[in-house]
């Protein structure tokens, strides 16, 4: 699967994350449409209208990604027993398409997905760290969907209305946003752009998730 990543859109300045609100508001300056500033402002201002998020982070497969090393291509997943018996005494079905270890690493960490208003489906589930928009003086950020130490950490998934969905894909002062809150969440910190000396799972010292990766988990 190709991936869309490139963009000509940065942000201007570092976050802030002791005026993250301030931050934003400056960075919304920058869009020359009033009517796309609003609609920013707006989401940015009701985010939990629009974002819903993981109860706490949980790498709930270690050593799994979206993407076959040895073929570069999206593979279907067969789970291992212990999630299968997690997942069932969760009442919680597995989907053995592309992201569906991510949406099972989303809803097993407490996360809500809601039903959307103009089709059967419920609101996406999108990793934080989509491999776009890296952050103020750098080149490049964490694509999570090929890593195994981000792929199913629950920090890095939320569930995303249609709209804001669309602004995360568009925007990078968004995107940066959200991923600022996933750190004053939870301390993940995968690109080391809000803390320093993080681990291999982009935690701070200090900070730390839960690793699931046994059968009697």
């Amino acid at each position: 699967m190709s991936y869309n990543l490139s963009s000509p859109n940065r942000i201007i300045e570092p976050c802030d994350l002791a005026d993250l609100d301030g931050w934003f508001t400056r960075e919304l300056l920058h869009i020359s449409n009033p009517s796309v500033r609003s609609i920013l402002e707006i989401v940015a201002s009701d985010l939990e209208s629009f974002v819903q998020w993981p109860s706490e982070p949980i790498l709930r497969w270690p050593g799994c990604n979206r993407v076959s090393k040895s073929e570069k291509k999206e593979v279907y997943f067969s789970y291992p027993p212990h999630l299968k018996l997690l997942a069932k005494s969760e009442g919680i079905t597995l989907d053995g398409r592309p992201n569906g270890p991510a949406i099972a690493s989303f809803l097993l960490a407490g996360g809500n997905r809601p039903k959307r208003f103009g089709s059967s489906n419920s609101w996406s589930l999108h990793h934080l760290y989509s491999g776009k928009f890296p952050y103020f003086g750098r080149e490049s950020t964490v694509h999570a969907v090929k890593e195994c130490n981000h792929f199913t950490q629950s920090a890095g998934v939320v569930a995303i209305h249609p709209i804001a969905d669309a602004i995360f894909d568009e925007f990078p002062i968004f995107a940066w946003f959200l991923r600022a809150h996933a750190y004053l969440r939870f301390g993940y910190d995968p690109d080391q752009v809000f803390s320093s000396n993080g681990d291999d799972y982009g935690f701070p010292s200090g900070k730390a998730c839960r690793m699931i990766g046994v059968p009697d988990e």
